[in-house]
Formats: C-alpha cells, structure tokens, sequence
C-alpha cells in the first residue's frame, strides 16, 4: 500500500525523535487502517484493527523493528561499509571479551557528546537497540526472515 510505504521510508531517521513527531506519522496511519477495514471515525477497535486484522505496527515499533533490520544486515555483511563499521561486537575488542555481554552478542555502543542528538545516530542508537533484543533474536544462525518473524511476533505480544 503506498501510505505505510511512504511511512516506511526512511523512517529509521526517527529514532529517538520525540513521541510528537511519530505522533503525526501515527495519525496518518489510522485513516489508512480505517480506510481499508471500512471503519468509521469514531468506531471503537480501531488498534485491534491494526494489529490483529491488518497485522501492522504502530510507527515506534515499526521504527525499532526497521532498525533492528538494519543492524542484522550490518552484522552478516548485507549493509554498506559505512553502517557495518558503526556495529562492533564487544567479543571483538580486546579489553572486553571476559565480560559477560561479550557471550551473549552484544555490540558496542559508544559515548556520544551531545545528549540529545548524540544518542540518535546509527553508531549508539543500532547498537543500543540490539543490545535491547532478547538473546534468541540475537542468535547468529538465524536467516534474515527467521529473524524478522520472530522479532516482529516479539513486538506484536507487547500489545
């Protein structure tokens, strides 16, 4: 459909932006759920809607979901080298690998100066939001579509 492609699009630049912001992408997204379930306005349900019959997520989810992509495509070599160069598994720096997070796959998520637009850049905001992920989603052996069920299986059982 072309609303949620456009809501897709480049849609990754949002995180970490402030809830108003996905808040006005979100109000695109209910008319477009409205419009194809044939829902009026002020019909009740219209998350279950979403959710269960249309099988979307909201636009926070579908940003950590699509960044979550983003960082498994880095880390089996699918990304450009700019991106995988941004996700560093701890087990691979040196002073790190006795640490627990080293086994369980976690990346390295580096100091940012400035507080607010620093936490939002690929190199925090990916790692930080893999390092979020429960330890079966960060399971190597896991083929790209694999990975992008269960985790967006994971994000549809918080509603």
């Amino acid at each position: 459909m072309v609303v949620t492609s456009r809501i897709d699009y480049c849609n990754v630049l949002l995180t970490g932006a402030p809830k108003a912001t996905t808040d006005k992408l979100q109000r695109l997204l209910n008319p477009a759920a409205r419009l194809l379930n044939g829902t009026k306005k002020f019909d009740r349900g219209l998350s279950q809607v979403m959710h269960v019959d249309l099988h979307w997520l909201d636009v926070p989810e579908r940003v950590t979901y699509k960044l979550s992509t983003m960082v498994y495509n880095c880390l089996h070599g699918k990304a450009p080298s700019y991106l995988t160069d941004c996700c560093t598994p701890i087990s691979d720096v040196a002073s790190r690998r006795h640490l627990r997070s080293a086994s369980r796959r976690q990346l390295l998520v580096p100091r940012h100066n400035l507080s607010t637009y620093g936490r939002w850049a690929f190199s925090v905001a990916g790692p930080a939001a893999w390092n979020c992920l429960c330890d079966e989603l960060r399971e190597l052996l896991l083929t790209a579509n694999s990975f992008r069920q269960l985790f967006k299986t994971r994000l549809f059982a918080e509603y």
